[in-house]
């Protein structure tokens, strides 16, 4: 260990900036540490201000990590709040340091700087967009001015902005982005009685999730009472006779609103980055090494403002989490004091709450790798429960896995369920971050009581159904993709009732040994059931009888999803 009695300025007192500050003081007793932050607070868990703006986390004092005093008092780390870098000289290795309460400005040295500004809330340079009643949320003062436009009338009935008493608290709201913090701030609304209009510009809600699972998220919050829109961008504001807000988009259509929330984004805030002359990247975040060091050796950069490389594809990429900011600033701490500690890249894991169901994901998803024309691909899609079936409260799970039928290697993992999502994914993630390939998730050995799993877990199960594909066991087709063939339904006759394919063969499975003179061998046969193992059972004794046949992916659970048809 080396205690250099070093001055560290850290620039930034949230995730990666408080996590380098705290990490460093315990392994540098001697190190000068000087940790600043432009906002009021340092280290909050802005992850939670949604909820707090629903009224599920209570009390705002929750939402604080630690306080000022508790840098100074535990880890006597000088922390100066409401104080903003206006200036670095990397030549001289001087901050000029701007007391936002004062406006004075001060110059402080230093021998090594760590920079952790995070990333902004992109802000549209569209008409309307600076009128009253129209936010962003990224801090905690953000929550409160939130907060405080929803509940506009105080005691007497009088509206808080315009001291009239004919204004209600507001009724109707509109949330332009369907990502994390969208979604989000859409549940927490509907859960405070308000009407919610979301719009996103894509064709699908949650970006790293693979459209066919996106539609899930979308028929989740539309059947809670959310209008959505996608494919459609705003293209403005205007203020309504009456008062209200109005939102016009690019389609022509217009919305009223009490109150908007943008959460279309962020951005990478790289003011500090080009003050100190480090290099940015190609996609627009500051461009670090493995060890967290800028193109400038006494410069570190942390958190959602810089440039990771993507763990699966080793390609660059932006990834605002928290999880990854905390890593990073743990490991440029450990660097400064001498150690030989490495980022490994992100893999994205997340994971959203969307009306009782868990979105998450973790690795590449399938749009990127058709982006980078990867063929060394396959999908399954299961759709198992979320323990023991006979249990009671058993859920069903969405799962699609990606993996390279080329070495077995696993590439990626999306869930959703309303019960045992984060066993799931968490699972995976550790898979692709030990480099696992599928036939590691066949043989993983996971914890089973029949409240908690099954004795074959869903990931067990996706290893299995995987090693199958790879081995040549179960061929399989998806219903996006099917070429010329016979469709056979091995389904009993009163799931027929339900939902049927038009021009399908069916022969239920019990029957299909003694039936299988009425398939043609000549002509490729593609097998479905309700979730795939009944086919998966069917195309064995296809295959063994000299037929071609492949088993249709996820069987009828997918087909709505990968046509695009459900709700």
């Amino acid at each position: 260990m080396v205690h250099t009695g070093k001055k560290v300025i850290i620039i930034g007192g949230v995730a990666g900036g408080a996590s380098c500050a705290a990490r460093l003081r315990r392994l540098d007793e001697k190190a000068q540490i000087l940790m600043v932050e432009r906002g009021p607070y340092v280290s909050y868990a802005n992850c939670g201000l949604p909820y707090h703006i629903g009224g599920v986390i209570e009390k705002e004092s929750a939402l604080f990590v630690a306080s000022e005093a508790t840098f100074r008092e535990q880890f006597d780390i000088n922390v100066r709040t409401q104080c903003e870098a206006v200036g670095i000289n990397s030549t001289k290795k001087t901050v000029d340091l701007k007391d936002l309460k004062t406006g004075t400005t001060t110059t402080e040295p230093y021998d090594t700087l760590v920079i952790s500004p995070g990333a902004a809330p992109i802000r549209p340079k569209i008409p309307g967009f600076d009128l009253p009643g129209i936010f962003t949320l990224r801090t905690v003062p953000d929550t409160r001015a939130i907060k405080e436009w929803l509940a506009r009338t105080d005691l007497h009935g009088m509206d808080t902005y315009t001291g009239c008493q004919t204004v209600n608290r507001p009724k109707r709201a509109v949330v332009i982005g369907g990502g994390f913090i969208g979604l989000e701030m859409v549940e927490n609304l509907v859960h405070l009685g308000v009407e919610v209009t979301l719009i996103e510009k894509m064709n699908q809600v949650m970006a790293p999730i693979d459209p066919e699972l996106a539609l899930l998220i979308k028929c989740r919050i539309m059947k809670n009472g959310v209008h959505v829109e996608l494919n459609d961008g705003v293209a403005g504001f205007q203020k309504a006779p009456n008062g209200e807000l109005e939102v016009k988009t690019e389609s022509g259509k217009t919305f009223p609103a009490d109150i908007v929330i943008s959460a279309i984004g962020v951005k990478p805030e790289t003011e500090l980055a080009n003050m100190a002359g480090v290099t940015i990247g190609e996609r627009g975040g500051i461009r670090v090494d493995d060890q967290m060091r800028t193109s400038n050796p006494d410069i570190f950069a942390v958190g959602d403002a810089v440039e990771v490389k993507d763990f699966v594809t080793g390609e660059w990429s932006l990834v605002p989490l928290a999880g990854p900011a905390n890593r990073q600033g743990r490991i440029a701490a450990e660097v400064i004091c001498g150690r030989n500690s490495r980022y490994r890249g992100t893999q994205g894991t997340s994971i959203c709450l969307v009306f009782g169901a868990a979105v998450a994901s973790t690795g590449v998803n399938e749009k990127v790798l058709l982006k980078k024309g990867d063929k060394d691909y396959e999908k399954i899609y299961l759709f198992p429960n979320s323990h023991a079936g006979y249990y009671p409260g058993a859920k069903m799970l969405a799962i699609k896995v990606l993996f390279r039928p080329s070495d077995g290697k696993l590439l990626g993992a999306q869930v959703m369920g309303d019960d045992g999502v984060t066993k799931r994914i968490d699972s995976f993630a550790m898979a692709i971050q030990k480099g696992f390939t599928i036939y590691d998730l066949e043989e993983s050995e996971l914890c089973y009581a029949p409240p908690y799993g099954s004795a074959k877990d869903p990931v067990n199960f996706a290893g299995m159904v995987a090693a199958d594909i790879v081995r040549g066991d179960m061929p399989i087709v998806h219903w996006n993709a099917l070429g010329n063939g016979l469709l056979l339904d091995v389904r009993n006759l009163p799931e027929l009732a339900v939902e049927s394919v038009p021009g399908a063969v069916h022969i239920p499975l019990p029957e299909l040994r003694k039936r299988l003179g009425e398939l043609p061998k000549d002509k490729e046969i593609f097998v479905f059931c309700r979730s795939g193992q009944r086919a998966y059972y069917a195309t064995r004794i296809l295959l063994q009888n000299g037929f071609k046949a492949r088993n249709i992916a996820g069987g009828m659970l997918s087909r709505p999803l990968l046509l695009g048809k459900l709700g």
